[in-house]
């Protein structure tokens, strides 16, 4: 006589220790020999475990689900049943999926209630989910991790970051293997949207050592959104190079185990950009936005915009923009009005320009922006207005970014159409941007003329010359 409870306590036995093989073993072993009745419910846990793997498995539970309810038409009532049908239903249909209802959240199977969490999140009710009761002891072992990832992605998308940190890290310390390198990854992810890159390298670094190489093929698209990661943040803490070569493993990962991904373009493309290979970062961004989801589609028009306009291609590049500025959900709006106002500055539209350029500085657009009133201004000689613009840029931009150094050059150079009335800051502003500048750079020449410049009035002045 097969005895369903223990047959279950087998199969999460093998599954706390990542042996899907034996589990399904157990499971579909005992389906054989049980009667009618233990045959359904078998099912439904052959059900939950299919369910594991997400989107590509729902024909295998639905049809799971049909054995289940054809062995036995009263099991339709079953809180589990019901759990599963409203997670699969949320997998197939999304926001339109019929969700569980409150006795099924409330149920007093474990098992039920986190497959109505599942379809709670699917489903697009993350406060919903969060409220579902569900001690972490009362799962078994293989569901503790999944279930805190689940809550995590959850406490994300209502944008409590500090509570999804906590959560993915607990998720890693549930999870082992693999596993558990995806949900340091999925921490990494989301420190690289707050800005810590330090914290996403640290969980980069973890990561990295769980991948075994014996198994590429359920290993690769993991490792591959490993590269993407390491990419993001190589880049942000000004290391380019390593970054094109990070990106480019993501690349190939993903065309040897899967398909191209918006995402690795869009990447490779700003890669790219840093490196100042514009024609290439074109190129690729134009390939993110053949990628792109309906979702993605405003980011990688912002990217060609962007693109465009470094290869000073401005009405080109206004129709990218005014793309993604047409998509009120996109949640760059006022760097692109920046950008618009570039394009306008640098087709001589210097009325639009100003204009745009302001409302994205009252949006919050504040360096982009004032970068374009400060060329503005300048068109007009209105030195000591461009002046406070290009001061802010500096003040506002991270220490050596694109955008800081062109500050510095831009204000070291009005201080001099200015005749140097503060040479002390003039010198300060073209060292700072010298230190930035390659020897190839046409601004090289001109930082050094105003530097020399600075330095004789300050000698004749009495001042002393800045370290």
């Amino acid at each position: 006589m097969i005895d369903v409870a223990t047959t279950w306590q087998q199969a999460c036995t093998a599954l706390a220790g990542d042996d899907y093989d034996t589990a399904f073993s157990v499971l579909e072993g005992a389906l054989h020999e049980a009667d009618r009745p233990r045959k359904a419910r078998l099912s439904l846990y052959l059900a939950s475990v299919q369910a594991l793997y997400g989107d590509p498995a729902t024909t295998e539970v639905g049809a799971a689900l049909r054995d289940a309810r054809t062995l036995d038409p009263a099991i339709r009532t079953d809180p589990l049943y019901v759990a599963l049908s409203a997670e699969l239903d949320a997998r197939l249909r999304g926001p339109d999926a019929v969700l569980p209802p409150p006795e099924v959240r409330e149920a007093a199977e474990p098992l039920a209630r986190y497959h109505a969490l599942a379809a709670l999140s699917l489903a697009g009710h993350p406060q919903d989910a969060l409220e579902l009761h569900l001690p972490l002891a009362e799962l078994p072992a293989h569901l503790r991790w999944r279930l805190r990832s689940w809550q995590a992605d959850a406490e994300e998308s209502l944008g409590h970051t500090a509570e999804a940190r906590h959560l993915y890290a607990e998720a890693a310390h549930h999870a082992s293997g693999l596993n558990r390198a995806v949900m340091l990854q999925e921490g990494a992810a989301l420190e690289l949207q707050l800005g810590d890159m330090g914290a996403a390298l640290s969980l980069l670094g973890q990561a990295r050592p769980l991948y075994s190489g014996q198994n590429a093929e359920e290993e690769g698209l993991n490792l591959a959104t490993w590269h993407y990661l390491q990419a993001q943040a190589l880049l942000q803490t000004g290391k380019p190079e390593d970054a094109l070569e990070s990106i480019r493993e993501a690349d190939r990962l993903e065309r040897q185990h899967g398909d191209p991904s918006y995402g690795v373009a869009l990447v490779w493309g700003q890669v790219l950009t840093h490196l100042g290979r514009h024609d290439e970062a074109l190129a690729q961004f134009e390939r993110a936005l053949a990628l792109a989801g309906d979702g993605d589609r405003p980011f990688a028009q912002h990217e060609l915009g962007v693109a465009l306009l470094d290869l000073d291609r401005p009405v080109e590049a206004r129709e990218h923009l005014e793309a993604a500025l047409s998509d009120p959900d996109y949640p760059y709006r006022p760097e692109v009005l920046a950008d618009l106002a570039e394009c306008d500055y640098r087709l001589g539209r210097l009325q639009e320009a100003q204009t745009a350029a302001e409302q994205a500085l009252a949006q919050g657009a504040v360096i982009p922006a004032s970068m374009v009133l400060g060329n503005v201004a300048l068109e007009y000689y209105h030195l000591d207005e461009a002046l406070d613009h290009f001061e802010r840029v500096v003040r506002e931009s991270a220490q050596g970014t694109r955008d800081w150094v062109m500050g510095h050059q831009m204000a070291a150079d009005v201080m001099a159409q200015q005749g140097f009335r503060d040479p002390a800051a003039a010198y300060a502003h073209a060292q700072q941007a010298l230190e930035f500048t390659p020897e190839s750079d046409d601004w090289r020449g001109t930082l050094e003329d105003h530097l020399r410049k600075a330095e004789t009035l300050m000698g004749q002045s009495g001042g002393r010359t800045l370290n």
